[in-house]
């Protein structure tokens, strides 16, 4: 898809939001003529980077006469109900999925699941984000966003943000499961999503599953399974909630059967089994596969793919494209700009969290369509990230067109170093100071 179809597509969608439904006081608010009516002010909260309102607003409108003051602008942002962007994000998704084929493995897409916290300017009266550290310790504010990526076309289809104190990346997993109309799906996760609940939502939905398992205090940890350093062991599993005599016999053959107590959540089950209840039970089947991954290491992964077509190596080889999601964390953090902010308030600041996603998949798909010449080289290229999110702003704003858009983007390209190893480090995300922001 070319860059002028991908930004009309954006365009037309910010078109199609109805002003009525996302004005707090939809008989008043955007009906006067302002510098900032409706679709420039969600076109222009798409636009800004990592400079300070002021700045922003002088570089998207560049002539004096047209720009609005920071006044102006907060005032029209604090008419905007919760909603608009996640609501702008997904006719996104949906509209490029109508008319774009997306790529797949074996005929599957490959999606990842996952979260990040994301911290943001103190707020001391949002008690649901608000972080309360040790005496001595400063305060600050948290969310966390819960996210699907697709692996192949590396954009987001899916979001969840959740207030840190009431985060819940199990309940944000089924959400998203469960709303999606994706098939053919293999959705994959860490160690952190493993529960018979989300392999379960999964399988009903008709999609396969890859997870990560933990190595102890975790699904295997009930299981028979091999000493061994590398197995790759089926299982066909009965779960329940009840617990009579006849039934604990059966809980003998642990790899056919198990208790699963009512603190476990688990929704194709009753929540409580009293005396009298009839004995319920639920099936699934998967697989438990093990593999080294270092000399003194190794990786469990729990998948409901076929054992014939999908051997161990191939599992590991998939799982290790779940890293894609990590990468595309860290490049919306530090690239595309989600550690500025231009508000203190949480309600403002979850709109500008959808903009950053819906900025990033703009940007990758307009780097995708672009066509890097092939020369005797060693490694094969990429554009450029960075200078993608820089340029496709430009473009939003009129300042870049094609072909020259294709021209900058080309020339800015860098080496992809297949198997390249580091050691994971926690990068610090702390979000850039308020006050300095206003400067």
């Amino acid at each position: 898809m070319k860059a002028e179809a991908i930004q009309s597509l954006l365009l037309r969608e910010i078109s199609s939001l109805d002003r009525s439904k996302y004005a707090k006081s939809p008989d008043s608010d955007f009906t006067r003529s302002r510098k900032l009516p409706f679709n420039t002010l969600i076109t222009t909260m798409l636009r800004m980077g990592g400079s300070s309102m002021g700045n922003e607003l002088i570089s998207i409108f560049p002539n004096a006469a047209e720009t609005p003051s920071v006044s102006a602008f907060v005032q029209q942002r604090n008419k905007l109900k919760v909603g608009v962007f996640d609501d702008l994000f997904h006719a996104l998704v949906l509209s490029t999925e109508s008319i774009q084929l997306p790529k797949t493995i074996n005929g599957l897409r490959l999606l990842a699941v996952d979260g990040t916290d994301i911290q943001i300017p103190t707020d001391l009266d949002h008690a649901e984000s608000l972080l309360s550290l040790k005496q001595g310790h400063e305060t600050y504010n948290m969310l966390h966003m819960n996210a699907i990526y697709d692996l192949l076309q590396h954009t987001y289809v899916d979001e969840t943000i959740q207030n840190y104190n009431s985060m819940n990346e199990h309940k944000a997993f089924v959400e998203m499961i469960d709303r999606s109309w994706m098939s053919n799906v293999l959705v994959m996760a860490d160690r952190g999503y493993e529960s018979f609940n989300n392999m379960a939502h999964a399988a009903e939905k008709g999609w396969y599953f890859l997870f990560r398992a933990r190595e102890s205090n975790g699904i295997s940890d009930g299981l028979d399974l091999p000493a061994a350093r590398s197995f790759d062991v089926s299982i066909d599993i009965n779960l329940t909630r009840k617990q009579t005599n006849e039934v604990k016999k059966l809980f003998v053959d642990r790899n056919r059967y198990r208790y699963l107590s009512h603190s476990v959540n688990f929704d194709y089950l009753p929540s409580r089994s009293r005396k009298a209840d009839p004995l319920i039970w639920y099936n699934i089947s998967f697989r438990v596969v093990k593999f080294p991954i270092t000399d003194d290491s190794c990786e469990i992964i729990l998948t409901n793919l076929p054992k014939d077509t999908y051997p161990p190596s191939e599992i590991k080889r998939l799982y290790s494209l779940r890293w894609g999601i990590e990468t595309s964390f860290r490049s919306l953090k530090y690239t595309v700009g989600l550690l500025y902010f231009h508000s203190k308030k949480v309600e403002y600041i979850r709109h500008e969290i959808v903009a950053r996603l819906i900025m990033y998949n703009f940007s990758e798909m307009i780097a995708a369509h672009v066509i890097i010449e092939k020369k005797n080289r060693k490694y094969d290229y990429k554009i450029n990230f960075a200078v993608a999110v820089h340029v496709c702003r430009l473009f939003i704003r009129g300042d870049i067109s094609p072909p020259d858009l294709e021209a900058q983007l080309s020339r800015n390209i860098i080496p992809i170093r297949p198997d390249r190893k580091r050691k994971r480090e926690k990068h610090s995300s702390s979000v850039i100071s308020f006050t300095y922001r206003l400067a």
